[in-house]
């Protein structure tokens, strides 16, 4: 018998996810201790380092609007599209007032955790002893657009995390290339 969409929804975990617990075992392999889901932080980082003032978030590349793999529902438009902006707003927030009280803030897309793990840990490594550390820029689609015409065409609109004014317009294909694990 099949989950109804509501039960599907109820049974994602918001942490202790398996991205989450690879990462975490791969730190701990390479010596680097850390404290989890830090509840006095702006958005509870996924992984804190307290001395060095380093957040880790791991985003879901559906939940927080991933240009590589967020594929928009083709239901309730205007209730995803309303959940994708809020979303990617709450995670601009948390980081802004966190980096304003001067933590260095590294966010990871789950893909990046299972396709490129090695670089993941050198990044957050990276952050905890480089004295010139700079965040990357972190694009988020922000709303998906169908295109009226021949094909399944969409308009996805993008944002940096750290600059809401900085955007990205890409016109292609709907995508559906959910990442998997395999």
């Amino acid at each position: 018998m099949s989950l109804s969409r509501s039960e599907q929804m109820s049974r994602i975990r918001g942490r202790d996810t398996s991205p989450e617990r690879v990462l975490r075992s791969a730190l701990w392999r390479t010596g680097l201790r850390f404290r989890l889901h830090a509840r006095k932080l702006h958005g509870r980082p996924d992984v804190v380092f307290p001395r060095h003032k380093v957040a880790v978030f791991i985003d879901g590349c559906f939940w927080h609007g991933c240009p590589k793999h967020y594929v928009r529902p083709r239901t309730r438009d205007e209730f995803w599209s309303s959940k994708l902006r809020e979303n990617v707003e709450r995670d601009r927030r948390q980081t802004l007032l966190l980096e304003k009280d001067g933590w260095r803030v590294c966010r990871y897309w789950e893909h990046q955790i299972f396709e490129s793990l090695n670089e993941v840990v050198e990044s957050v490594r990276q952050a905890l002893q480089d004295g010139e550390w700079n965040p990357s820029a972190s694009w988020r689609v922000v709303q998906v657009n169908p295109q009226a015409g021949e094909g399944d065409m969409e308009q996805r609109l993008m944002e940096d995390l750290r600059d809401a004014t900085t955007m990205r317009s890409v016109f292609g294909r709907r995508s559906t290339k959910k990442w998997k694990r395999t």
